[in-house]
């Protein structure tokens, strides 16, 4: 026991003392003893500082090859060594980061994309329908997603689901319907790059116009990661399961009034084009107080050195409580700067071009991620990353939260507005590049 006590108190006097350079007969001198780590400015007043871990990697971590060119292989400068065995070449060329990550990616991070062409389709006369939820994507437990798409006059059934409903419209346009708990009703049409919000059991339906020839497309988000459109409550489903003469009483009807109904739910059907420009039936109860809708494409976007940014929350859409969004464009070269949302996830769907994120999980966590239009990505909760454009065009993304109001944290302005002393201790920077910080955030630098 005497022994052990001794061992354990010498334990921090020689990893102290196995640290310390080893002994030199050469008289040391302050370049020698400066050589590994950086200067300080002279006009600084923070202490120097010793480095206690190696310096970080200078070395670039670029993506290795792209879609239109470069051949995929597991080898990263010295790492790694070619496939012997079958490999997948479209899914390898797509996802570079994944089987050539690079060398500052380090532990675990949970897979954070899902692409919806790999989501199963349920097809229908009028149109489809695809989900992502935690069955595809576990990590995405805040928020599940729908991609349908109908054709001219096509309705999604009158429905209502246990979570909200928030849309975002991709092509053509949409006309939507609702009555809320007060009587008071909605209708509007819904163009591409606008939304609609539906809260919480409140009764809607979704048809396309023919404004465009092909109907209509849109995004569709739930506030709960294990939504599934299969567990919709649909008008067609609910009554082909109430006993007939019930229906009757219920109605006030007698006869054959109700003989008609559909045997199982229709889900998507045809229907007739419906005018973009209808109103809503007279409701002695009036219309709702606060729009369904919010033309999201007429908000001007603001122009960033990178690129440009626009915001919607329930500041702006009211009636958008659980729900607020980004919609971001980065130029070719420029970046979706470092950050990270201090209270929500964050939902990703990326509407034109491609890039990668690097999430930072924490604890020597992060992993890169490839992204091209029609993926679907996730960051949890305070986890720092970027957006990169990493193509020749510009990329275009939503970024989407289960929140009623948008926020994130700038790594740049956070440290441009903390004691520069405290930021040159931490990392080392010259008094020219602490004076180039932003204090405002920058959004999109490039």
């Amino acid at each position: 026991m005497h022994f052990a006590a001794l061992y354990l108190c010498a334990l921090p006097l020689s990893a102290f003392v196995s640290a310390a350079p080893a002994h030199s007969s050469e008289p040391v001198t302050s370049s020698t003893t400066l050589s590994s780590v950086p200067a300080v400015s002279e006009t600084s007043s923070a202490a120097e500082a010793t480095a206690t871990v190696a310096f970080a990697s200078t070395d670039p971590n670029l993506p290795l090859w792209s879609l239109d060119s470069g051949s995929p292989a597991p080898v990263r400068e010295s790492l790694g060594a070619p496939i012997l065995g079958p490999s997948n070449f479209p899914l390898e060329q797509e996802n570079p980061d994944l089987l050539a990550p690079p060398t500052t990616d380090a532990g675990s991070v949970n897979n954070a994309k899902w692409p919806f062409s790999l989501s199963h389709n349920r097809l229908q006369t009028g149109g489809w329908a695809r989900q992502e939820n935690i069955g595809v994507l576990p990590i995405a437990t805040s928020m599940a997603s729908v991609n349908m798409r109908l054709e001219a006059g096509a309705i999604r059934e009158l429905h209502w689901h246990k979570t909200s409903e928030w849309a975002y419209v991709l092509s053509g346009s949409t006309q939507v319907s609702s009555v809320d708990t007060n009587g008071k009703n909605f209708l509007a049409t819904v163009g591409p790059g606008d939304l609609w919000f539906f809260p919480p059991g409140i009764p809607h339906s979704l048809q396309a116009t023919n404004e465009s020839a092909g109907g209509s497309e849109f995004l569709l988000i739930f506030d709960d990661g294990a939504f599934s459109e299969d567990s919709t409550f649909l008008l067609t489903d609910w009554l082909s399961h109430v006993p007939y003469e019930v229906l009757l009483k219920n109605f006030q009807a007698s006869g054959d009034a109700f003989a008609h109904i559909p045997a199982k739910e229709l889900y998507i059907f045809p229907g007739p084009v419906p005018d973009p420009n209808a109103v809503a039936p007279t409701s002695p109860q009036g219309q709702v107080t606060n729009s369904y809708s919010f033309a999201f494409s007429k908000v001007n976007a603001t122009k960033t050195p990178g690129g440009s940014v626009k915001i919607v929350d329930s500041t702006t859409f009211t009636e958008a409580t659980t729900i607020a969004a980004a919609e971001v464009t980065v130029e070719p070269g420029a970046i979706r700067e470092l950050h990270w949302h201090p209270t929500m996830d964050e939902w990703s769907f990326f509407l034109e071009g491609q890039g990668r994120v690097t999430i930072f999980a924490s604890q020597g966590n992060a992993r890169t991620f490839n992204y091209q239009a029609g993926d679907i990505g996730f960051v949890p909760t305070a986890m720092g990353h970027y957006v990169e454009n990493t193509g020749n065009t510009t990329l275009k993304y939503l970024e989407i939260f289960n929140t009623d109001k948008y926020q994130d944290i700038s790594l740049n302005q956070w440290l441009a507005l903390t004691p520069p002393e405290l930021v040159k201790a931490h990392l080392q920077l010259s008094d020219e590049t602490i004076s180039s910080l932003s204090k405002t955030k920058q959004v999109v630098v490039g």
